[in-house]
């Protein structure tokens, strides 16, 4: 027999339903904040990622999915999109359009990772990037989006975690720092730690082991390197988001597992998924473009949103608060009634309603049916409900039955918050 592949999953009903309420409140928010939708390709040139995310990252020396094409090519498929965002950017000289280009994104990514909860070889990401400026108020707002966008979702009890990782000019005094405090460390850490030690000492500071933390702790802040610029840049992010009443935590041992960040960086963490607790992450990445080899000034900052993860935080959280699926179930008795149910069914539906109807079913055996498939209402129609233009229409909560025209069948159902049950 066939089965899905190491790491992948099939999403299904209901649970598709949050995902498509997640993704819904997603797109209400970009749209209020102007940010546009832009769809890039799943498979990029290699060269992108090594360039853009880093050569010695995890990403794309251990995980990224690679492969040479029939003419010779190096091929992969996205591990993430800021970089693919970037490119476009880049080839279709947005920079040329006027203010700052806002633009979103929803669709799969792929890591070839060691599948755990929240975490698949093929996962899914909410994402958006401002590019354009280099402001803190920039940063603050793309930050705002952030929170807004998990608020609107139906997440609560989350906590924004703030921090500056510096920028061409100050960071490599740190790194000479922390590299000569490591060279003592090390050889304790985890073999992980120990191969970025000598790679990648940032990503040292994000080690997830436990034993590992008590040395960690010990190691040098980036805070305490800042040059004056991005000391002032990092202050104002954090008047901009008092401003805005955001509460959030300075973590000085935050980073980012890409190359390309710098400055603003910051995470959106839950306690409901355990020790992997990241829901969202973000950042600054004004020198991204010109890694890429262009010469456009593209200064940028963004964030992704594991949608795994958050849904799951959703079910964990807030269990049973998705909307139903369905508005009305239409119990036809018998086949004039189905005639008839068929017609006002396509009527509702087109009045924005989701209705089913049950084809075949007796009325005890519809009405079951209905209350498995989590309808708000269960409409009743038979040969005496023709004749007198009237409707049996059953709440399904409480029980409770009314006879109501046409006119008043829609506006009972529509009078119902369709949303007072989202997450």
């Amino acid at each position: 027999m066939i089965r899905a592949v190491k790491g992948t999953r099939d999403l299904l009903p209901p649970s598709t339903a949050i995902w498509n309420q997640v993704e819904e409140a997603a797109r209400r928010v970009f749209r209020a904040y102007n940010y546009q939708e832009i769809r890039t390709p799943i498979l990029e040139e290699t060269q992108l990622f090594a360039r853009g995310v880093g050569e010695q990252t995890d990403i794309v020396t251990k995980e990224m999915y690679t492969f040479q094409d029939r003419d010779g090519a190096s091929v992969a498929l996205r591990p993430e999109a800021t970089a693919s965002v970037i490119r476009a950017y880049i080839d279709h000289r947005l920079d040329q359009r006027p203010g700052l280009q806002k633009l979103y994104y929803l669709g799969p990514m792929f890591r070839r990772e060691r599948p755990q909860k929240g975490r698949y070889r093929q996962f899914y990401q909410i994402g958006a990037e401002a590019i354009g400026s280099e402001s803190p108020a920039v940063d603050a707002e793309s930050i705002e989006v952030a929170v807004e966008l998990l608020e609107q979702a139906g997440l609560n009890g989350f906590q924004v975690l703030l921090n500056s990782v510096g920028c061409p000019r100050c960071r490599p005094v740190f790194l000479a720092r922390l590299r000569e405090k490591l060279q003592k460390v090390a050889p304790t850490l985890c073999p992980d730690c120990r191969r970025r030690a000598e790679t990648n000492p940032l990503r040292v500071l994000d080690c997830k082991v436990p034993e590992d933390q008590p040395k960690i702790a010990k190691l040098p802040s980036i805070l305490d390197h800042l040059c004056e610029e991005c000391r002032l840049h990092f202050d104002a992010v954090q008047r901009y988001l008092a401003d805005r009443g955001i509460n959030f935590e300075i973590a000085p041992r935050l980073v980012r597992g890409l190359d390309y960040y710098m400055r603003t960086t910051f995470e959106v963490v839950h306690g409901a998924l355990g020790a992997q607790n990241s829901v969202l992450g973000g950042g600054r990445y004004d020198g991204l473009a010109e890694a890429l080899g262009s010469n456009i000034q593209a200064p940028g900052i963004g964030f992704s949103i594991g949608e795994d993860r958050l849904v799951m935080t959703l079910e964990a959280t807030r269990p049973g608060r998705s909307r139903p699926l369905l508005d009305l179930f239409v119990a036809p008795l018998g086949e004039a009634a189905l005639r008839h149910a068929s017609v006002l069914a396509r009527q509702l539906r087109r009045a924005g309603l989701a209705v089913e109807i049950a084809f075949e079913a007796r009325l005890k055996r519809a009405l079951e049916l209905a209350n498995k498939l989590g309808a708000r209402y269960a409409l009743i129609l038979g040969e005496d409900e023709i004749a007198a233009g009237t409707y049996t229409l059953r709440d399904m909560a409480s029980g409770e039955q009314s006879r109501l025209t046409r006119e008043q069948l829609l506006e009972r159902i529509r009078s119902v918050d369709r949303y007072a049950g989202k997450l």
